[in-house]
């Protein structure tokens, strides 16, 4: 989740200088905002390898818990099971902060485009599209 503050961060200090760059000090922004976007790319990639190797450890955690259960050592499979839903307890407090994360993110693209559409000079052409229909000569009733 880092990763994406990071990002957040980016994208609302780059809302806030809107209108008051030059078109190299935008580009020189976007630079870093890729290099982020990359970056959060690539650590999301690992999380969802974590997680997969993550369920495949509890499930035989689990079958190594009831295993001990059935064998008579009780107190080995009591001690398991609590040991299991600790982590599974701490995983989810770790997704819940993935959540907030990416809506954070979110919320700091759309304030960067709302503010954008009032500052389309600074944006590169194309990035908010043509939004008068008039200029568009396949919409145009003539």
């Amino acid at each position: 989740s880092q990763a994406v503050y990071t990002l957040v961060s980016l994208y609302k200090q780059y809302s806030n200088l809107l209108g008051k760059m030059n078109s190299e000090e935008v580009d020189a922004v976007w630079q870093v905002v890729i290099g982020a976007r990359v970056d959060m790319t690539t650590k999301q990639q690992e999380y969802l390898r974590l997680e997969s190797s993550w369920m495949t450890a509890l499930r035989l955690s689990e079958m190594a818990a009831e295993a001990a259960y059935q064998s008579g050592a009780d107190q080995a499979s009591v001690t398991a099971r609590s040991h299991i839903q600790l982590v599974k307890s701490q995983v989810q407090e770790v997704r819940l902060l993935s959540q907030k994360a990416e809506t954070k993110l979110a919320e700091a693209q759309t304030e960067e485009l709302i503010k954008a559409q009032g500052e389309d000079s600074s944006l590169p052409q194309g990035i908010l599209g043509n939004t008068d229909p008039g200029d568009d000569p396949y919409l145009r009733e003539d």
